[in-house]
């Protein structure tokens, strides 16, 4: 157990539910779960019993989801599904005491996110990160429908990121790849 793992105090899943990610990232349920802390981490969240999930999908899969919630044709990289609406910085409380707070699912589609990496030239293992990052904040109610939210969004993925030692893809000249 990490540092990041007992600061958070979360509770996070990893469901692998297509096979190409055990072949390309046999270690990507380490890698979620530590991306996940960092997240929490940057974003506040510390000695709060909560738990989280983290699917990885295929396209397929996401697909389906995309079409079936946000009414959008295709994959896309990340999908994120909040338990509930939670304001970024405000402090939160399970409705039953001593319950944990739920946050909701991440799911990540593995070929979208791989074709992803490999043509912005970034490894694999740190695109997911990235999304799993991006993802974990908008379960925490961070957004970037306008600049304000997605400078703020942007500045505390870099943060997590960088508690990862992986660096930025906007320090290599990309948009906001998530």
């Amino acid at each position: 157990m990490t540092a990041l793992d007992r600061d958070s105090g979360c509770d996070i899943t990893v469901a692998v539910r297509a096979g190409g990610w055990r072949g390309a990232l046999p270690d990507a349920p380490k890698i979620c779960r530590r991306a996940a802390h960092a997240a929490l981490a940057v974003a506040g969240v510390r000695n709060v019993a909560a738990e989280l999930g983290i699917v990885l999908g295929d396209d397929d899969l996401v697909a389906g989801y995309n079409l079936e919630w946000r009414d959008e044709a295709g994959p896309t990289n990340v999908l994120s599904f909040p338990v509930r609406d939670l304001v970024p910085g405000a402090p939160f409380a399970s409705a039953a005491h001593d319950a944990p707070v739920l946050l909701g699912d991440v799911v990540i589609a593995f070929e979208y996110a791989g074709a992803e990496a490999e043509r912005h030239g970034i490894a694999f293992s740190d695109h997911v990160s990235h999304l799993v990052i991006h993802g974990v904040l908008h379960l925490l109610g961070h957004d970037h429908e306008r600049k304000d939210q997605a400078d703020r969004m942007e500045a505390l993925e870099i943060s997590a990121l960088s508690r990862l030692g992986v660096a930025s893809p906007l320090a290599r000249g990309h948009a906001s790849v998530p």
